[in-house]
């Protein structure tokens, strides 16, 4: 178990990996989420791109470090470009992570979660009610890890202290703040962000917690300026450009 500086230390590292890399995320996600966070990669200094076109998307996903499945925009097109999508990132081993939003309010969207599940994302993030939908059981408990090993992968539970389980083991990350919550897209783009993480360190568990961990001190940042939710939308971006391994150990709260 680490300190929670050492913590604050593997987020600042893992950052620096990222704005020198520039590593390319390719994301599937909500269509009300795109623009943000392309903004929010571009800002940790990863490169965003995000076509769901049949005739590109293999080739996007072929290149690309990282992949973002994210479920928001449930559609036709989007289901047919995730499947692309993910047989050229087997093919490659190359990390993805999947987002599967509001599967609690649909169940032909909580089926096909499953289904992705079964194809071995390295790392599932999703809130409380996507979770119990998604492992048909509450997450209190050691639920997050029952699940997190019975599938092979890292499930970060987000909400008001996030949880990074895996097989036998978790953290508390307890930073971010209210105004998260107000933002649309805000968790997408955390999502998007863990997937750059992913594509510069190679331990997910330790990508997993060093993303997180950087979201939610960028959102405290913000916080301490906005008043409310709209100039925090774009403030917890300029926080997140300009994070530094000092912010971070004055404000990490890993336990």
């Amino acid at each position: 178990m680490h300190a929670p500086v050492e913590y604050a230390d593997i987020a600042a590292d893992v950052l620096a990996r990222v704005r020198e890399r520039a590593p390319r995320v390719h994301c599937i996600t909500n269509s009300v989420a795109q623009q943000y966070t392309a903004n929010m990669l571009l800002a940790a200094g990863a490169v965003p791109s995000m076509t769901i076109s049949p005739e590109e998307i293999a080739g996007f996903v072929a290149t690309a470090d990282a992949l973002l499945v994210n479920l928001g925009t449930f559609d036709v097109e989007r289901r047919s470009a995730i499947n692309v999508a993910l047989d050229a990132m087997r093919e490659r081993r190359k990390p993805w992570v999947l987002d599967p939003v509001f599967i609690e309010r649909s169940p032909s969207r909580a089926d096909f979660a499953r289904e992705l599940v079964s194809r071995g994302p390295s790392v599932v993030r999703l809130n409380h009610a996507e979770f119990a939908a998604l492992a048909g059981r509450e997450a209190a408990g050691d639920g997050p890890e029952r699940f997190a090993q019975a599938h092979a992968t890292i499930v970060a539970l987000t909400g008001g202290v996030d949880v990074v389980a895996a097989a036998g083991r978790r953290v508390t990350i307890a930073n971010g703040d209210p105004l998260m919550g107000l933002v649309t897209a805000m968790g997408c783009a955390g999502s998007a962000l863990v997937c750059a993480a992913l594509a510069v360190e190679p331990d997910a568990w330790l990508a997993t917690i060093a993303a997180l961990t950087a979201f939610g001190v960028a959102g405290e940042v913000a916080a301490q300026s906005a008043r409310g939710p709209g100039r925090f939308a774009s403030w917890i971006i300029d926080a997140l450009h300009s994070l530094d391994r000092a912010t971070l150990r004055a404000l990490v709260k890993v336990s």
